[in-house]
């Protein structure tokens, strides 16, 4: 078994998660006493959401290529980000390592191709939803047209990410606003909904909407594991 290298703490809500996905897989594959073998190296949140808000994408990519090459030094094979936003840090990160990086869009990416699906809704941060980042890397490597909410819509999302989500505060009030944009998505011919913060799957699940949702955090950490136990 290769060793899983996670950058978390964005939120550490979402990157427990993670550990415990990447746990409960391992031991589903190989039985027994099995878990997983993973470096975790876990930023201060506070420093990331201020640096994002004031748009200092710089500094931000230092912090994840320092991240990301701690991993490296501490012996992990591969290095996983625990968050969607922080993908726009991916060049840095790319140009910090020698050993492979998981793009959370590759594996989403993979899943929805498999699905046989060929236009998609993405939620996420304001970051995620409106930079090219995300939308343009499904697009150009699985010919997969996104779709994003509109400019109100996009607020209601990030505000209820970042005043709630990141803070473990889950509302039914806020489901049910997910819930209607999604289904507006649904009406723009939306066959699927990429769950594009790693928060979000805390709020939405499978059964609260009647097109096919993408949990970004489940695909992505056992993606992970995929790699970490083939030959």
């Amino acid at each position: 078994m290769k060793t899983i290298g996670l950058i978390g703490g964005m939120s550490w809500e979402s990157s427990a998660v993670y550990y415990n996905l990447i746990n409960r897989k391992v031991k589903e594959v190989l039985g027994g006493f099995h878990s997983c073998k993973s470096i975790m190296v876990t930023v201060d949140f506070a420093e990331i959401e201020k640096l994002q808000h004031l748009g200092e994408w710089g500094k931000l990519d230092k912090i994840m290529a320092d991240s990301a090459l701690q991993l490296e030094i501490a012996g992990a094979d591969i290095v996983v980000l625990c968050t969607n936003t922080m993908h726009l840090c991916t060049p840095a990160i790319l140009k910090s390592i020698s050993i492979p990086f998981l793009h959370i869009a590759e594996a989403t990416g993979l899943e929805i191709k498999n699905r046989g699906l060929k236009k998609v809704a993405l939620l996420g941060t304001k970051f995620t939803m409106e930079k090219d980042f995300y939308k343009k890397y499904i697009n150009d490597n699985f010919e997969i047209e996104v779709i994003i909410p509109t400019e109100e819509e996009r607020n209601q999302i990030h505000n209820i990410i970042y005043g709630e989500l990141v803070k473990g505060v889950i509302k039914d009030e806020s489901r049910e606003v997910y819930k209607q944009i999604i289904s507006n998505l649904e009406h723009q011919g939306a066959q699927g909904v990429i769950l594009g913060c790693t928060e979000i799957p805390l709020l939405i699940s499978k059964d609260d909407v009647n097109i096919k949702v993408f949990d970004t955090t489940t695909i992505h950490a056992h993606k992970a594991v995929e790699w970490a136990l083939q030959d």
